[in-house]
């Protein structure tokens, strides 16, 4: 089995950390195709960085497609262009917001997101509410840690920071589990699980498996209705390349 995770931004210290976490928990015979796109943001924190990934994203997911991969996964907690890719992929699409809040939902009755910076808390609620998760979720809670500060080294202060908002959560918000809501925090699940004593939730994992479980029951994407293929026409300047079909 082949699942390529596909990370949005351009920064390659968060696709390695990302595939490092992915390879942990696949079963034997799993291989993760890590990649990133060739364009865009550094870090996707906006509207403006998202709609800039896009392009990157979704190529990737036309060069996974023609090599044959059984699954992708979108590794960035906005779940960027998940709904895109699923109508240009027949292979399986996981975004990790959606797997994170899904297995949250299977392990505790109610869950709070711990995320990065204040302006990423609208799209986590956004998500919650798309998805059917905001009875679920008790608060999105933002540790004013950016992206990019997660793969600069700042180490424990970081940490700290993040496993501070964990234990607030756990005290203030009566839930018993935690969603990491960024892929960059993958490296601290395992860690943060341990010392607080309740699930902690990270996306990029959570979505690898139920990628795999979605291959192994041969269930793909389904070709009639929201995610029917784009119909082909002209696309003009920059994104002519981009294009459906081309």
């Amino acid at each position: 089995m082949k699942i390529q995770l596909i990370n949005p931004n351009t920064t390659g210290a968060m696709t390695d950390k990302m595939a490092a976490a992915a390879r942990q928990v696949v079963s034997a015979g799993t291989q993760i195709l890590a990649v990133q796109s060739c364009t865009g943001p550094a870090s996707i924190e906006s509207a403006v960085d998202e709609a800039l990934a896009l392009p990157g994203l979704l190529a990737q997911i036309g060069v996974g497609e023609a090599s044959g991969v059984d699954a992708h996964v979108i590794a960035c907690f906005g779940d960027p262009g998940l709904r895109a890719a699923r109508e240009t992929a027949t292979a399986p699409v996981i975004g990790i917001a959606e797997a994170a809040m899904q297995l949250a939902s299977l392990v505790s009755a109610r869950f709070s997101v711990v995320t990065t910076l204040a302006r990423t808390v609208p799209t986590a609620q956004r998500l919650l509410h798309d998805y059917g998760m905001t009875a679920r979720c008790v608060r999105v809670r933002a540790t004013g840690v950016a992206v990019l500060e997660l793969e600069a080294q700042a180490g424990e202060s970081v940490r700290k920071k993040i496993a501070a908002e964990c234990r607030l959560a756990l005290a203030e918000d009566g839930v018993g589990a935690i969603v990491l809501g960024c892929a960059g925090m993958t490296d601290l699940c395992g860690e943060l699980t341990q010392e607080l004593g309740v699930p902690v939730i990270d996306g990029v994992t959570a979505a690898v498996k139920l990628a795999e479980a979605l291959v192994a029951l041969r269930l793909r994407t389904s070709k009639r209705g929201d995610y029917a293929r784009p119909d082909i026409k002209p696309y003009a300047g920059l994104m002519a390349r981009f294009a459906p079909g081309a």
